[in-house]
């Protein structure tokens, strides 16, 4: 890791280093299935890859309990968070070669028991959820407030979704986009 550019990298958690979208997917589908309504795991994995709000549009737009029962059998899913392979590698390895990992993540402080439940928690200066309340991905103010508050003149946004992509660009950081190519470790090099 001597060869690293960055010294500070920005995460995204969900479809990044949280193989979640799997569990995502068959809590939807099982809420959907509460609802009356049948979809393949394939169509909502491909929907909820886009967005929560592009999956409720498309196959629930007129159900307005629909969110938070699936939120609630989603969390359940969660109980039991998959980190993906090599994820807790590569954060201790830019701890170890000097450097420091924020996150940046949509979801509220539930981010905060997965990342005590996968045991990366202590592994990140600083987490930013839902519950500090700046606009969501790909406004910037995220990453604008950890540019600031960590005087962060270089660092490499990674996530799996063109809103990390663009947050992260609009912030003024070299971005990458976890799309499962290549291994978390052979990203950050």
């Amino acid at each position: 890791m001597k060869d690293m550019n960055y010294q500070d990298y920005i995460w995204d958690l969900g479809g990044t280093l949280l193989d979640n979208y799997g569990m995502s997917t068959r809590a939807f589908v099982a809420t959907l299935a509460d609802f009356g309504i049948a979809a393949s795991h394939r169509e909502v994995y491909e929907k909820l890859r886009e967005s929560t709000d592009a999956a409720l549009a498309y196959f629930v737009p007129n159900q307005p309990d629909f969110l938070r029962a699936y939120k609630k059998k989603e969390a359940q899913f969660l109980e039991h968070p998959i980190l993906f392979e090599g994820a807790k590698d590569v954060l201790e390895k830019v701890i170890a070669s000097g450097g420091r990992n924020f996150l940046v993540s949509h979801r509220d402080n539930q981010v905060l028991d997965i990342l005590e439940k996968t045991k990366i928690a202590p592994l990140f200066t600083e987490v930013v959820t839902s519950s500090n309340g700046f606009a969501r991905k790909p406004d910037p103010a995220s990453m604008l407030y950890l540019k600031k508050k960590y005087a962060i003149k270089k660092a490499l946004v990674i996530g799996d979704r063109k809103i990390d992509m663009e947050a992260g660009q609009a912030a003024g950081f070299d971005t990458v986009l976890a799309d499962g190519s290549k291994s978390l470790i052979e990203i950050i090099k």
